[in-house]
């Protein structure tokens, strides 16, 4: 998770939080976090790397649309990227 830049974790989370989402679903929720358009440029080449880096797994669901699935792998890193956050912010 170390070597993810900031737009790729939050791809991560955005994936890990909904049902094999498909590409313009993760774009519209990131849209709505960062409160600017997402281009399809920028999206699409990052979705490529977490699948590359076997975090992520993207199926097609039909001629057009990808579906995408955080990995046992991205799920590990995730929780490991969150027991290390824990250790610097305490929210209570």
């Amino acid at each position: 998770m170390y070597d993810l830049t900031g737009f790729q974790r939050d791809l991560l989370y955005v994936i890990s939080g909904q049902e094999e989402p498909h590409g313009l679903a993760i774009k519209e929720e990131l849209e709505n976090y960062y409160e600017k358009e997402i281009h399809h440029g920028r999206l699409y080449p990052n979705l490529d790397e977490l699948v590359d880096k076997g975090l992520v797994e993207k199926a097609e669901k039909d001629r057009r649309t990808n579906v995408y699935s955080v990995t046992a792998r991205g799920r590990r890193e995730l929780e490991a990227r969150r027991d290390w956050e824990n250790q610097y912010v305490d929210l209570e």
